[in-house]
């Protein structure tokens, strides 16, 4: 496990993960909220194009309700829910009324993608069939917070391409959901990164937006690596073995494409400029 790690921490070096200041209309908002029930604390995140001015949690009811305030007429989230706060089958109420966002879950969190329309005031109802599933007496009064880790937005490719909704964002975000969180060292490896991604790369999705120049330079930069990750969706990662395998050779293509393409490049220019 260790080695895998290992791997996995080598690889986010060459790739951008893929989760306040209000960044954009297309980036994200990124809320921790600290649910406070049962002795316990839960960290819920968010990422979304919308504020969430207040929130509140209905432990009788199963229900986390959050309170939104948006200037955009499309809304687009991201949530992600430790399961040792809620659980089992989730139910979700825009307005009073149900919608059905998509919903992933592995054994710690369940993650949230949602799509509504509609300017102003909004109310989101989130309903469990269980609750603090799995907690015993002994481990009542620690932080859950770890478990909400996993995920989250990728702001700076966002920034770059415009939209969550861009084609290279989709991509991203299936490569994430479908293939590192269902294995445990893709689980580890989002779960120790996020945090260090989301110290910098809302300055980084920021500036793209407030200088055109920079932000076709990050598209040329990362285009060569999307296209590398795209080879991913038509793999087995699956397995432990599938990410470490896959990982070492992506990390192996990528380090062609960023330093020793170059270097050679650059040394047949020099030796024709001699000739």
């Amino acid at each position: 496990m260790k080695i895998a790690f290992l791997i996995l921490v080598l690889l986010f070096f060459i790739i951008t993960p893929v989760y306040g200041q209000l960044l954009s209309d297309a980036t994200g908002l990124v809320k921790r909220l600290d649910v406070q029930t049962g002795g316990n604390i839960f960290e819920v995140k968010t990422v979304s194009n919308f504020d969430i001015t207040n929130f509140d949690f209905d432990d009788n009811e199963k229900r986390l309700t959050l309170h939104t305030v948006s200037g955009l007429e499309n809304n687009l989230s991201e949530i992600i829910i430790p399961l040792n706060l809620l659980g089992g089958n989730l139910t979700f109420y825009l307005n009073e009324e149900e919608i059905f966002p998509k919903v992933n879950s592995n054994e710690k969190i369940s993650f949230i993608t949602l799509n509504f329309t509609g300017l102003g005031n909004n109310k989101l109802e989130i309903i469990g069939t269980t609750y603090l599933d799995g907690l015993t007496e002994e481990n009542k009064l620690e932080s859950t917070e770890s478990n909400s880790n996993e995920g989250g937005g990728c702001l700076i490719a966002t920034a770059t391409y415009g939209s969550e909704l861009a084609p290279e964002i989709q991509q991203l975000r299936e490569l994430r959901d479908n293939s590192l969180l269902q294995t445990q060292s893709g689980t580890l490896f989002m779960s120790s990164f996020n945090d260090f991604y989301y110290s910098f790369s809302p300055i980084v999705a920021d500036y793209e937006r407030e200088n055109p120049v920079f932000k076709e330079t990050v598209r040329v930069l990362i285009t060569p690596m999307i296209f590398s990750l795209s080879i991913l969706n038509y793999v087995d990662m699956n397995s432990e073995s599938g990410v470490i395998g896959y990982g070492i050779s992506l990390i192996l293509l990528n380090i062609g494409i960023y330093f020793i393409a170059p270097v050679i490049i650059i040394a047949q220019f020099h030796k024709l400029k001699f000739y």
